[in-house]
């Protein structure tokens, strides 16, 4: 199921280009769309909250599709949410070239997560449009539903979305059917989201860093690796809790001192890697929490992530084998619980090697970088060949009003999307 929302502009108006127009992308343009993005959901602090499914979600997709439309677009909403826009290309049948990203935010974010992805599309596309260049395949733009929290839009285009209400967890605590009938969608026919092997040539994704390694390497352009895979668990550690005044060290079961040896060997697993993986305890309930009591039990979490598959399987072996001696060292009981496991996506090799050609081409620096962070392209990369531009995040932040991109940078990134695309049409 779609909701078509306007139709395509005939491919014949590419004909109109004014004489002597800037061919290339538009900073000033593109940062005017980031500004008035980002006051949409604007708070006092200088964040945005722009919460899938919110008013502020909904006011920024429809800004977005009219944009689209101006830009002559044809604008549609599949089942999942999605709002998607369409060029038409001269051969009506070739697989599409998909360009996308999200709109929705962190309750406390930044400006560019996400809406940059979105807003160089559009300006791809209006640059195309301004050439009066019709590329062989349709392109389409892509504001993917609810990326933050469930990304069940991307997930049902791939088709791994759940197809049970009851397994999602939304932002607002509201049912998903609820959710997605806010925006346009439909779950009870989720799976006419789902788009065919043959429907889509390459998807491509520009995204902030998110973190400081091209800021680090004063490079402009990341080309991106893949998106990692991560294996997260939870370990139970049962102690014994008791006095803290009148138990001598001797006799203690303390369930903290055992999980401060789980975080110190959580983190020297991720540093005995060539492949730099990374690995957190980021969440830690001790009980009874209390000045005077030995603590009982510590509920933690731990996250590992690495490009590799096998480097994540060796990861968890190694966490394995450390709890084992941490269990003989403080006669704690230590407890291993998978709470869920994602396989890395790589990115294609033809995508990535035309951003790195694109990038060298235009005088950009550039490296390469896997993404740690989890991104719609991860999704999309388990179906198609995926590509994904990073731009560098001004001190590594992200999820935060401090999160900065440059006008400059911005701009850069949109220009290697476009020619990536524009190459990618002719070599595909």
């Amino acid at each position: 199921m779609a909701v078509l929302l306007t139709a395509p502009t005939p491919a014949v108006s590419l004909a109109g280009t004014a004489k002597g127009a800037d061919p290339g992308p538009k900073a000033s343009r593109l940062q005017d769309n980031l500004n008035t993005m980002a006051a949409i959901g604007a708070q006092p602090n200088g964040s945005v909250c722009r919460r899938a499914f919110s008013q502020e979600d909904q006011q920024s997709r429809e800004l977005l599709a009219s944009w689209m439309a101006k830009a002559g677009m044809g604008v549609r909403v599949d089942a999942a949410g999605n709002l998607i826009g369409r060029l038409d290309g001269r051969e009506a049948h070739s697989p599409v070239l998909m360009m996308g990203s999200h709109l929705d935010t962190v309750p406390n974010g930044g400006r560019f997560d996400g809406v940059l992805g979105v807003l160089a599309g559009l300006e791809v596309v209006r640059c195309l449009r301004e050439q009066g260049r019709q590329l062989h395949h349709p392109v389409e733009l892509v504001v993917f539903a609810d990326e933050e929290s469930t990304m069940v839009g991307s997930k049902a285009i791939a088709g791994t979305a759940l197809l049970d209400p009851d397994q999602y967890t939304t932002n607002n605590g509201q049912a998903i059917e609820v959710n997605l009938k806010r925006i346009g969608g439909d779950f009870s026919a989720l799976t006419t989201a789902r788009r065919e092997d043959a429907e889509i040539a390459a998807y491509l994704e520009l995204h902030v860093e998110q973190g400081g390694v091209l800021e680090r390497r004063d490079d402009v352009i990341g080309v991106v690796e893949g998106v990692v895979g991560i294996r997260r668990f939870t370990v139970t550690i049962e102690g014994e809790a008791n006095h803290a005044g009148t138990t001598p060290m001797c006799g203690r079961r303390d369930a903290l001192v055992a999980a401060s040896q789980v975080v110190l060997a959580v983190n020297g697993l991720s540093r005995n890697h060539p492949s730099q993986p990374v690995a957190t305890v980021g969440k830690l309930d001790v009980w009874p929490n209390a000045a005077n009591v030995v603590p009982g039990q510590v509920v933690m979490s731990v996250a590992m992530r690495d490009l590799n598959p096998s480097v994540l399987d060796l990861l968890c072996r190694e966490l394995e084998g450390e709890l084992e001696a941490i269990r003989a060292n403080t006669g704690c009981t230590v407890q291993l619980t998978p709470q869920f496991s994602v396989d890395p996506t790589p990115a294609d090799p033809l995508l990535s090697s035309t951003i790195r050609e694109v990038a060298a081409d235009l005088g950009l620096r550039h490296s390469d970088l896997p993404s740690r962070a989890s991104h719609d392209a991860q999704e999309m990369g388990r179906r198609w060949p995926m590509g994904m531009i990073f731009v560098p995040s001004r001190g590594g932040l992200s999820h935060t009003p401090a999160e900065f991109t440059s006008s400059d940078d911005c701009a850069a990134g949109t220009a290697v999307l476009l020619e990536t695309l524009q190459r990618l049409d002719r070599r595909l």
